[in-house]
């Protein structure tokens, strides 16, 4: 039985598979959009010099909305790539390694025959962390 396991962040997700106890990583997805400054993410929308600091992306939360929404594209790639994994037949259990706040957004983009195979959410960040600590987080979880 082939598991896989997505480990991610707003920036960056590692896609493995577990065949018995081995874990292998198939794939890494990284959205650069999510790694820039929100105010990187906003842009001017007039070009009236009074219009733009008044109602400024700062003071409407704009920012905020934009990270939010690029961190929805990504979730949204992310759940598309386990999407077709589940149709390929190749993946017949899902476990999910996130921060609380992506691994929601990664659930709500889940479709419904995916999510159902969601055995395991784990709230964490291991993006960053070596295979051997991603495989001791998730050794027992079956």
């Amino acid at each position: 039985m082939t598991t896989y396991i997505v480990v991610a962040d707003a920036a960056r997700a590692r896609i493995f598979t577990r065949d018995a106890l081995k874990l292998v990583e198939q794939d890494s997805l990284v959205h650069s959009a999510s790694r820039l400054h929100e105010g990187d993410l906003v842009t001017d929308r007039g070009s009236d010099v009074h219009e733009s600091t008044s109602n400024s992306s700062r003071s409407s939360g704009g920012e905020s909305t934009a990270r939010t929404h690029e961190e929805q594209v990504f979730a949204k790639e992310v759940t598309d790539r386990l999407y077709q994994a589940r149709i390929d037949n190749s993946m017949e259990k899902l476990i999910l390694v996130a921060p609380a706040r992506f691994l929601g957004q990664l659930r709500d983009k889940l479709d419904g025959p995916t999510a159902k195979l969601v055995i395991h959410s784990l709230t964490k960040d291991l993006t960053k962390a070596s295979l051997e600590e991603i495989q001791e987080a998730v050794s027992d979880m079956r």
